[in-house]
């Protein structure tokens, strides 16, 4: 049986693939896009695998790779491609799996799918990316909101950004949600810089429902 997590944010440009090689570190796990929009540079996979350093059959190749960078159903259509939901089911593997979703959470992945949906079929705890800057705790607390009414397990939240208590206290005591940590900006960014954040940063307990024993 596959022990995943979905990780997903509240908007595009979150910080959800630092979020989740942070998450492959700490828990020594596998990663998996199962769409990739847009292929002009660094994809989020060979992002990963640079900030983590693992041997690229601990990623599995991404479902679908589309060319255009926008919302999934948008560049599929772009593409002259039909995606097939049954395609996007988790891989098995022996170790934690992270799945990093495409964008946000009501995305399109095509024109009759939520992403919000596809994922609520999977039965996987969600990791919810959130900036700290100015309206995070707004889209924060609507996206939670969004995950509660389809009775997903959220596992926490990862801050991304500048340290912002009252936010991020703010949003915890509304939402009753685990907070995992902040990862901040980091510069240069790379294995050992966020090797190092991600260690200093994140609390990893929250997944031990689901992985055992995390100390």
């Amino acid at each position: 049986m596959t022990r995943a997590f979905v990780v997903t944010g509240t908007d595009t440009g979150i910080g959800k693939t630092v979020a989740s090689a942070a998450l492959v570190t700490l828990l020594d796990g596998n990663y998996w896009k199962p769409i990739q929009a847009g292929l002009e540079g660094e994809t989020d996979r060979q992002t990963v695998l640079r900030l983590t350093g693992l041997d690229e059959t601990r990623a599995p190749t991404e479902a679908y790779r589309l060319t255009t960078p926008a919302s999934p159903h948008c560049a599929a259509e772009i593409d002259g491609i039909t995606i097939d939901e049954a395609r996007l089911a988790p891989p098995a593997t022996t170790r934690p799996l992270i799945i990093e979703a495409a964008g946000g959470l009501l995305v399109p992945i095509t024109r009759k799918l939520l992403q919000i949906d596809l994922i609520a079929g999977w039965r996987l705890p969600i990791v919810l990316v959130a900036a700290t800057r100015l309206g995070t705790i707004n889209h924060t607390l609507l996206s939670i909101e969004a995950l509660k009414h389809r009775d997903m397990t959220i596992a926490g939240i990862v801050f991304s950004g500048d340290d912002n208590p009252d936010t991020m206290h703010t949003i915890a005591d509304f939402a009753s949600v685990s907070v995992i940590g902040r990862l901040p900006h980091l510069d240069p960014l790379d294995e050992n810089t966020l090797s190092v954040a991600a260690h200093a940063h994140l609390d990893i307990r929250p997944f031990s429902n689901v992985l055992g024993d995390v100390s």
